[in-house]
């Protein structure tokens, strides 16, 4: 199956190297090119692609103003380039529910891999890489947890619960069912229903929870 990609990123040459890597595999194609935010969003709507390759960092709209408006209309997954000094956009595009995030050094063969990850429905980029943001990013802050939120984490079965925690040591679903001793498709399931109780976007956004709790 054919993933469809916008790429938005400002800088021209950085955009035309984006689309020359994602290019060179065959089951990807790149649909539309976006230089800004308002651009990126345009796009997601007239095209409605796979998944929008957003750097945080663009003009008129940032990438994570961008990138809550994409996953508010689902109109497609997002697939975040970031670097480590930039923990504000991190977060904030962690928070606008963004599917998974990638350093902007990362290998071709890295950056093609994280967009099949992401359109398998795996939200969590590069598990080691994913630990250090979320413990660099989320563990500071500590945000306090709302009376909802903790009554929806208690409507989680023991199972859910398990699920939770691995998220947030950055597993993927093939790992967790290895820990866990379950099919991975049971994992997915569990996944999708523990999104669905605690009213989360993303994977990543349970990942962050669960180090909020310290699950």
């Amino acid at each position: 199956m054919t993933i469809r990609v916008v790429v938005a990123e400002d800088q021209s040459a950085v955009r035309a190297g984006l689309v020359l890597i994602l290019r060179s595999a065959g089951d990807i194609e790149v649909a539309g090119e976006a230089a800004d935010g308002e651009e990126a969003v345009r796009l997601a709507r007239e095209l409605r692609p796979d998944l929008v390759l957003m750097d945080v960092q663009m003009p008129r709209l940032d990438g994570v103003s961008a990138t809550r408006q994409v996953v508010a209309e689902g109109l497609a997954d997002v697939l975040v380039l970031t670097t480590f000094d930039l923990d504000e956009y991190v977060f904030g595009a962690l928070r606008a529910g963004a599917a998974g995030f990638l350093l902007k050094n990362a290998e071709a063969a890295e950056l093609i891999e994280a967009v099949r990850t992401v359109a398998r429905g795996e939200g969590l980029i590069a598990p080691a890489v994913t630990r250090r943001l979320i413990a660099e990013f989320a563990a500071p802050a500590r945000p306090s947890v709302g009376p909802e939120t903790a009554a929806a984490v208690e409507s989680l079965t023991r199972r859910e619960r398990e699920v939770l925690a691995a998220l947030g040591e950055g597993l993927s679903n093939a790992e967790i069912a290895v820990r866990l001793q379950m099919a991975e498709a049971t994992v997915k399931t569990h996944v999708s229903r523990l999104l669905g109780k605690l009213n989360l976007r993303s994977r990543v956004q349970a990942a962050v929870l669960a180090q909020e709790l310290t699950l």
